[in-house]
């Protein structure tokens, strides 16, 4: 069984987090820049890491309703279905996960300034976890 990745997509930047091979943690990896080369740096990061299934966050709002987040999100994964087949890839609610992210940091001793660069992919691990817990179920 291959790894997961996990990919929580923002405007500037795209939280990345990775499985293990067993499938039972996520940790962290560098958030990606939104721009050109994202598509590249994704397809790269799949074929080192011997990743198997992608998971691309989904941020509604609190409601469920969708955003124009959540377009960009969609977008993305819609251009990963087409440029990573036959690795498959899903979507996962990721409602609040920033939230989260940010209350494990600070509770790990990172003062707010420290966040900014570690939060992208802190979301990422706990949205990808999330995805984990529930495929073992």
């Amino acid at each position: 069984m291959g790894r997961v990745l996990g990919l929580d997509p923002g405007t500037r930047r795209c939280g990345v987090a990775l499985s293990d091979s067993a499938r039972t943690m996520a940790f962290p990896r560098e958030a990606l820049s939104v721009d050109d080369d994202l598509l590249g740096a994704v397809i790269e990061l799949v074929a080192q890491e011997g990743v198997d299934e992608v998971v691309v966050g989904r941020p509604l709002s609190l409601a469920g309703a969708t955003t124009a987040s959540t377009a960009l999100a969609d977008e993305l994964a819609r251009r990963l279905v087409l440029a990573l087949a036959p690795v498959p890839v899903y979507a996962q609610d990721e409602r609040l996960t920033t939230v989260q992210a940010q209350r494990s940091l600070s509770g790990a001793g990172h003062r707010a300034r420290e966040q900014r660069a570690r939060i992208d992919s802190a979301a990422a691990v706990v949205m990808l976890e999330s995805y984990l817990e529930a495929g073992r179920a």
